[in-house]
């Protein structure tokens, strides 16, 4: 018997069953020069190619739409040029060129340290698999042909796998790489099946067949586990099921305190199919909607028209609230259709709101579509990486702008939408009391706002330890921030992660934070360490 401690708990629960090992198909490109006369036969493959998976692809996007997205990838433009320049310039054939054109893409997402952008990097990686599994005329291996009670256990999974599981037979998944942000981790947390993610070197200690105890609430992997531990982790399974269920039946209650605070409860999403799959946890609103995914997964600067549909949908589905915060690339989030210049240090340069006020009329575009997606919704705007009094006030007669642009042009919008701002830099905390006369709302984003405080790099694994939301410098200053806000009588929120941890609750709520916005997959837990506490 052996236990194997994991950091990375992407869904939870507890499973018991054997393994099933998930042996990816080698799909490593055949490289060879292509002489001049064979290129368009080479560029004609890859045509084929695309269009067989772009026909898969519409099929799935039926029932499941990150495969919409996936369908705008391979169908990108800007893939296509890539794939036909390796071809036509270099001469390389069909799999060596789609091969490179997909790294070079996948690396742009890879280097980002925003863990949600990351994790996009999957997804163009999956797109790649079908391409290269079609130039190869292979077919992809079918978890769904499984007919066996199994935990998966897998280098890495993609959508494309995941879309397959049959919960009937699929009891947990364990992964050697991959982060609790993927599509897949989202699509097992929907799916209510244990996955623990980036367990490195777990590859080389099982093999199809073995028995193995997954316990996705504290992170542990027993390996031929003897019958008295068998016992123990069967009867914890069921009690963790019992549990679920009783923190499910909560969902239908507001969160109001024992002594009558009402607490809002939201999400934070990057597109509205994620709005779509969290309406069964019950949330008070969107407390974040990463505009910024618009941007990165697309072939162009989006059109106005492009985004008030996306915006107009998500407040459809969620009318409550939906707090879109205006684009927040720069630093680690690049866009493939244009080129920043090099600085050399991007997390603390052009980015953000400095990026929009300097590029008046895309921010224009995108402030008219969220202004004319404000009828369908309680929509708000937030503004990202605000230092100054001077930038919130310019951000805001922008919006003053667009908003006698549209009563002009005779397009109805919310006259009295609410515009608000992050609060992620120590200027923004020192300022906080001057802020909150301005802005309608405040909504602090720890995960900046603590390395900030602490001049520690999140992504820097020599120094994580020092990376701490907990450390009496970030409390204080989050106390400050909702002191300050409570004083103009305006409400303050949260989106980092600090929201979703239950070590933290009770914290923010004794400081008087009047919103908890994170990830769907730990709402059920705050709102009912919420429900315990009073003032």
């Amino acid at each position: 018997m052996e236990k194997v401690y994991v950091g990375k708990t992407a869904s939870r629960g507890i499973a018991v069953a054997k393994i099933y090992k998930y042996e990816e198909l080698d799909l490593s490109p055949v490289k060879c020069k292509v002489p001049e006369q064979d290129k368009e036969g080479q560029v004609s493959q890859f045509l084929n190619a695309r269009e067989s998976v772009k026909a898969e692809l519409e099929k799935l996007a039926v029932t499941n739409e990150i495969f919409s997205a996936h369908l705008e990838m391979v169908m990108d433009f800007t893939l296509e040029d890539s794939v036909k320049s390796k071809i036509n310039n270099d001469a390389e054939n069909a799999e060596s060129a789609v091969s490179e054109a997909i790294s070079e893409v996948a690396a742009v997402f890879e280097m980002m340290d925003d863990e949600y952008m990351k994790e996009r990097a999957a997804d163009i990686q999956d797109v790649g698999k079908r391409l290269m599994a079609q130039l190869k005329g292979v077919e992809l291996p079918d978890i769904g042909n499984l007919r066996e009670e199994a935990i998966i256990l897998a280098k890495d999974l993609f959508p494309s796998d995941t879309v397959k599981i049959n919960t009937d037979y699929v009891k947990g998944i364990i992964t050697e790489e991959g982060g609790v942000t993927s599509h897949v981790s989202i699509i097992a947390k929907n799916l209510g099946i244990p996955t623990l993610v980036g367990v490195k070197g777990i590859l080389g200690k099982l093999n199809s067949g073995d028995i193995v105890c997954m316990d996705a609430e504290e992170g542990v992997i027993i390996i031929s586990p003897e019958e008295a531990v068998l016992n123990e982790y069967k009867q914890k399974k069921q009690e963790y099921e019992n549990e679920r269920q009783r923190l499910e039946k909560l969902r239908d209650n507001p969160v109001i305190t024992k002594d009558g605070k009402r607490i809002s409860l939201c999400i934070n999403v990057g597109n509205a199919e994620d709005i779509e799959r969290a309406l069964p946890v019950k949330m008070d609103g969107v407390g974040l909607f990463r505009s910024e995914l618009l941007y990165m997964e697309n072939t162009h600067f989006p059109t106005e028209e492009e985004q008030f549909q996306v915006y107009k949908r998500a407040a459809e589905l969620c009318p409550q609230e939906l707090t879109i915060r205006t684009l927040d690339i720069g630093g680690d989030k690049e866009l493939p259709y244009f080129e920043f210049e090099k600085e050399d240090n991007p997390f603390l340069g052009w980015r953000a709101i400095r990026i929009s006020l300097d590029m008046k009329d895309m921010f224009k575009e995108q402030l008219r579509a969220i202004l004319r997606a404000s009828a369908f919704g309680n929509v708000r705007i937030m503004f990202p990486m605000i230092i100054s009094v001077e930038e919130l006030r310019e951000a805001r007669e922008v919006v003053e702008e667009c908003k006698k642009e549209l009563r002009e042009e005779g397009k109805e919008f919310c006259e009295n939408i609410e515009t608000g701002m992050m609060i992620e830099t120590p200027a923004s905390v020192l300022l906080a009391e001057e802020f909150a006369k301005e802005a309608d709302f405040f909504s602090i984003g720890t995960n900046d706002l603590t390395q900030y405080l602490l001049a520690v790099d999140r992504g820097n694994k020599k120094i994580a330890d020092k990376y701490s939301y907990f450390h009496p410098a970030v409390l204080g200053a989050i106390k400050h921030i909702i002191d300050a806000a409570h004083k103009e009588n305006i409400k303050a929120g949260m989106c980092g992660e600090m929201a979703g941890d239950v070590k933290a609750t009770e914290i923010l709520f004794k400081y008087g934070l009047d919103e908890f916005s994170m990830s769907a997959g730990s709402m059920d837990y705050i709102r009912e360490e919420l429900l315990k506490l009073t003032i």
